[in-house]
């Protein structure tokens, strides 16, 4: 059961995310935009079974929920909390599990495959470890010529600055390897 070690504000009022001093999951996130997806994962349905709760992700060692903007966080945060806590620890995933998880892309060419991997250190290093401190990150959908679609998660989801300002830095930032790439968030 993991237990909260902190709780942290994001650029997105609406979204707040939870520090847990033991793992939800092993590298695989959990990304939830409503209660019908999220009908198989037990906390997440847990989560959006309290009233505001539009949006639920989580990774390792931290989950961001979402509210509608309709709700005090003081009082919801506390309502939150119950699920998170009661929530089983990540048991030990085999690394099949989670290579299976990560191998999204497999029926791209094997020069799309390279350079979807340089793309992939790129976000990783320059623009994942920012979108995750603010309780968000990015799933790359797909590498079609020079576009590639991205879709936002957690915090990052539903930030007016996620989709303007953030979008055009990811994608100025891939210029410097990509020149001709094209980001768009799905």
């Amino acid at each position: 059961m993991p237990k909260i070690a902190d709780i942290e504000g994001t650029p997105n009022k609406n979204a707040l995310k939870f520090i847990l001093k033991e793992p939800l999951t092993w590298g695989i996130a959990r990304s939830y935009d409503n209660a019908e997806v999220a009908k198989d994962d037990p906390l997440a349905s847990a989560l959006f079974d309290i009233d505001h709760v539009t949006n639920v992700f989580y990774i390792d060692y931290w989950i961001t929920v979402t509210q509608d903007g309709e709700a005090n966080w003081q009082d919801l945060a506390r309502d939150v909390a119950d699920p998170i806590r009661a929530a089983p620890a990540a048991s030990e995933q085999s690394a099949e599990t989670v290579a299976a998880a990560s191998n999204v892309l497999s029926d791209l060419s094997q020069e799309d495959q390279l350079r979807l991997e340089k793309i992939n250190v790129l976000l990783d290093e320059e623009i994942r470890p920012y979108l995750q401190h603010d309780g968000g990150d990015l799933h790359v959908l797909g590498l079609e010529g020079d576009v590639l679609r991205i879709h936002y998660q957690g915090a990052c989801g539903t930030c007016p600055s996620a989709i303007t300002g953030t979008l055009k830095g990811i994608e100025h930032m891939l210029k410097t390897i990509e020149p001709d790439i094209q980001v768009i968030a799905c």
